[in-house]
């Protein structure tokens, strides 16, 4: 399939372009909150442990190595997603590459990805089995909120982006 065919259809770039989004918004969270910021880990939430996961402190030299333990197990699952986005753009693009990754819908869904990637996360981790929190503390709940609000945004956004996109015929 040439590019123009993909672009003409903006489906064909979704699966790819989640893929990518979840990889990449994965890697933010990951890189800025975990290693740089260093507000969360992987398990370092303080709630009570009320659905059997055990949780590791990073305040202590073994919570520490579990956590970075976990966090590097979650940082390879975003390298797979992207991975994956890319060999299977690589398989439905054969020619004409710059175009696509040029175009609206590749971002508009790459963006929908991301936006995906929080609100699942944000649900099941931070809600849910409550793990991890976005920033523990007090107004942790807001910080929670804020990141299901990104989310939301991103996806919205992504949508509206790829909806824009010129269609070929």
């Amino acid at each position: 399939m040439v590019a123009s065919e993909v672009s003409g259809r903006t489906g064909a770039l979704r699966l790819p372009g989640v893929l990518l989004g979840v990889g990449l918004g994965g890697f933010v969270d990951g890189i800025l909150l975990h290693q740089v910021l260093q507000w969360h880990h992987m398990l370092t939430s303080t709630d009570s442990d009320n659905i059997g996961v055990k949780y590791y402190p990073a305040d202590t030299v073994p919570g520490l190595q579990m956590n970075t333990l976990w966090d590097g197990i979650f940082h390879v699952v975003c390298w797979l997603a992207v991975l994956s986005g890319l060999g299977v753009l690589y398989a439905r693009v054969t020619r004409d590459r710059r175009r696509v990754w040029t175009s609206r819908a590749l971002w508009g869904w790459v963006l929908a990805g991301w936006g995906l990637f929080n609100l699942v996360e944000g649900v099941v981790d931070h809600h849910l089995l409550g793990i991890h929190h976005v920033r523990s503390g007090p107004g942790q709940v807001w910080w929670d909120v804020a990141f299901l609000v990104l989310g939301a945004l991103l996806v919205a956004g992504g949508w509206l982006l790829q909806r824009g996109a010129p269609h070929e015929s």
